[in-house]
């Protein structure tokens, strides 16, 4: 936050890793001088400029799955163990922005639990459940004590399904089932379908990340991943933190932006 915030004072625009700061305060005051100097803050919330997560959204947009009702996430592996964050903060920024462009909005409701295993204070795995306005819920499972890679998101509508498989090569990566789950009387009816590959640009998510960054640059437009969107990642990375260090549901009004319990 300090560098940040010595950058945007010498004039520079700033693309800086994720996340923004760990403070919230800290980050509002970023946002602030960004706007005040007129320069770009952008956050590398790097899988938001992956071709396969546009053409993800815009079957989520465009009614493919139909009404959203679920999402999970995965992103598990053997590493990379740190000291100076836990497997939440390290991993889960990815996951979190993603689930909010999805959504369109903040959850109402974070639920976490955490495992410390190698290090006191240090979790090693999290699971944290975000319950949204409307019904919608997502749950987002990060470990660094994981037997294999699974960077996996599941998108459920009511008639049908989105799976982005970041680990998958080339058309496996993103895949759509036109599964249908209902009822018929009392008995439940379930139609199954085959798998479809979704097409998408082979584009590099890291060049598409620079070149959104040169553009806001240039245009003084906003990236998708600029201070409000970063602000707002971190702010359900604390809901979960909160949420796990009080061992209790944490209650968020995302009219106001308090947390309510």
């Amino acid at each position: 936050g300090r560098v940040v915030g010595e950058a945007l004072e010498a004039g520079k625009h700033v693309l800086v890793e994720k996340p923004l700061c760990l403070d919230l305060t800290e980050a509002d005051r970023l946002r602030v001088q960004a706007e005040a100097s007129g320069r770009i803050l952008m956050v590398g919330h790097l899988l938001l400029y992956h071709p396969a997560f546009d053409a993800l959204m815009s079957v989520v947009r465009g009614g493919q799955i139909g009404r959203l009702r679920y999402i999970y996430s995965n992103r598990l592996s053997l590493g990379k163990i740190r000291r100076e964050e836990n497997a939440l903060w390290s991993f889960a920024p990815h996951d979190i922005s993603m689930i909010l462009k999805l959504v369109g909005r903040l959850p109402e409701r974070v639920t976490a639990t955490g495992g410390q295993y190698l290090h006191d204070g240090i979790a090693d795995t999290t699971l944290s459940h975000l319950s949204f306005s409307g019904g919608v819920q997502a749950h987002i499972f990060v470990s660094w004590l994981h037997p294999y890679k699974d960077h996996r998101m599941v998108v459920i509508g009511d008639s049908g399904m989105a799976v982005f498989d970041d680990v998958q090569p080339g058309e496996k990566k993103l895949s759509l089932y036109r599964h249908e789950v209902g009822w018929r009387g009392e008995a439940p009816l379930i139609s199954k379908a085959d798998a479809e590959p979704i097409p998408y640009d082979q584009a590099e998510p890291l060049r598409r990340e620079c070149e959104s960054f040169v553009k806001a640059v240039r245009t003084g437009t906003p990236p998708p991943s600029d201070a409000v969107e970063a602000i707002n990642v971190l702010r359900v990375l604390d809901l979960c933190q909160r949420s796990i260090n009080g061992g209790k549901e944490v209650r968020f009004d995302p009219r106001t932006e308090e947390t309510i319990s």
